[in-house]
């Protein structure tokens, strides 16, 4: 009896078969032809009337099936999502050090079902993307231009992580961590996150902590909340919008006032 391994490997002739014939894409039966990339042009990205629509979202989170799910993005630009010029206002946040964009599951509804999203962080000279959590997913975070400080602590009794991501390199922030990026060079920086949800959610950690109640805030710091002369509602007020300018070593490296 042949042996399975070596009727697998004999050649075509030898077992009397016809030898294939690759000369030609097309198969006998099939138009399959091969793919013409000359005629590949530039495809047109998600618009708003789609990003956001509260009717298709709810419908695809309610799809019976992955198919029936794909059967309500018939679009090629249901697919396609532009962060260069998101389809919603939203999807952008802003600072005096540079800025994110976002595409998660009201961005971008055909991520609905697959369980990932992204964000891109724009961060200028000095920027400082702020300390912040995601409560609902951990976070890839790989540097695609220029360099980023990283900082993350899990949680009480945890280890503080720190690096410098330099060109593609990439680090983890794990669910729920206090995390922060800040480039430390006076040249632009970008990076990539994913996450492994559609929503995975951010708090910016400072900014929502003075959002608690005065009298909680007074009790947690032990004092009279005075800083400098100013009280909490004027304190309030210093804490800036992410992305912020960074720290002022940084800042006077490179000649950039802080605003």
């Amino acid at each position: 009896m042949l042996h399975l391994a070596a009727y697998i490997m004999m050649p075509w002739a030898a077992m009397g078969a016809p030898t294939p014939d690759t000369s030609s894409s097309t198969t006998s039966g099939s138009s399959h032809v091969a793919l013409n990339t000359t005629s590949l042009v530039a495809s047109t990205p998600i618009g708003p009337d789609r990003a956001g629509n509260q009717d298709l979202i709810n419908s695809l989170t309610q799809a019976a099936t992955a198919v029936d799910r794909l059967n309500l993005l018939p679009n090629p630009s249901d697919h396609l999502y532009d962060f260069n010029n998101p389809p919603l206002d939203s999807a952008i946040t802003t600072g005096n050090g540079g800025h994110t964009v976002k595409a998660d599951r009201k961005d971008f509804p055909a991520l609905i079902g697959n369980g990932v999203s992204m964000t891109l962080g724009f961060i200028g000279p000095c920027g400082f993307n702020t300390p912040h959590t995601h409560p609902r997913s951990a976070e890839i975070n790989v540097v695609v231009e220029g360099s980023l400080g990283t900082e993350y602590i899990l949680e009480n009794g945890a280890p503080f992580i720190r690096n410098r991501l330099d060109k593609y390199q990439m680090t983890v922030f794990p669910q729920g961590s206090i995390h922060t990026e800040w480039n430390p060079d006076c040249t632009d920086a970008v990076f990539v996150a994913g996450f492994a949800s559609e929503d995975p959610g951010v708090q910016q950690s400072a900014q929502r902590l003075y959002d608690l109640d005065d009298d909680l805030l007074q009790a947690a710091f032990a004092n009279d909340f005075t800083f400098d002369g100013r009280d909490v509602d004027q304190f309030r007020n210093l804490i800036p919008a992410n992305v912020a300018n960074g720290v002022e070593s940084c800042l006077a490296r490179c000649g950039i006032s802080k605003r």
